[in-house]
């Protein structure tokens, strides 16, 4: 059994269904990518795993229990955590106070879940008393990275994680949430545009095309099939 399990995931806004009956596995300390063009149903298929909308039909399962009919915030305790594209900060708090919200669900914050953010990201203990509105758009990332990351979540969901970052700094943010999956339990599944960057730090990926399952497999053979670079990489 993966540790998160999407089956048959109908889902949508309105009148409109814009999942088919989507599947998704993701499985201990894995990286899992979602690529696919605009309008496929990428982050929308995260907000129905996540409990941010509801799933219509199908089932959402973590660590074995069904997840489905919860609400983000009930979803967050259980142990999986949701970085959205944009408004992921609270621009009027200060870095640490943005990390201590993003702690919320536990009894108490300490120095040693502080001292783990400084230790993977230096640049906010610096700037630990900078309001995170003022911060640039990479540095702002790397918080909201690191609010979701103070619950210690068995799964860090990220939603383009690299849209609005200098050309720069993209690759810093790959290689950073390479870290995060290899010096942490967490596992990361994330919808990512700059499709080639991502499926090549994946231990696997989904093609999603018009809300169902195009392809499969791991991020690398995906990468290498001429039908996904053909149709969804640019050739």
């Amino acid at each position: 059994m993966a540790l998160l399990e999407a089956r048959n995931v109908v889902a949508g806004y309105g009148d409109a269904e814009i999942l088919h009956g989507v599947d998704l596995d993701v499985g201990d300390q894995e990286i899992v990518t979602i690529v696919g063009p605009n309008g496929a149903g990428k982050s929308t298929l995260m907000k129905a795993i996540y409990g941010l909308i509801d799933c219509w039909e199908g089932t959402v399962t973590l660590g074995g229990e069904d997840i489905t009919s919860l609400r983000a915030d009930q979803v967050t305790e259980r142990g999986m955590c949701y970085v959205p594209q944009r408004a992921n900060v609270f621009p009027t708090l200060t870095v640490k106070e943005n990390l201590e919200m993003g702690a919320y669900t536990k009894e108490a914050v300490t120095s040693a879940d502080f001292e783990r953010v400084w230790e993977r990201f230096p640049i906010l203990e610096e700037r630990q008393t900078q309001k995170a509105g003022t911060m640039s758009g990479g540095q702002q990332q790397m918080l909201a990275l690191s609010s979701a990351l103070m619950v210690d979540p068995e799964v860090l969901l990220v939603d383009e994680p690299s849209a609005g970052l200098a050309p720069d700094l993209v690759d810093d943010m790959f290689d950073r949430l390479q870290s995060i999956r290899d010096g942490t339990d967490t596992a990361i599944l994330m919808v990512e545009q700059n499709a080639r960057k991502a499926l090549a730090i994946s231990d696997r990926g989904y093609v999603l095309d018009m809300g169902e399952n195009r392809f499969e497999g791991p991020g690398q053979a995906l990468l290498e099939r001429d039908e996904v670079a053909e149709l969804y990489l640019g050739g």
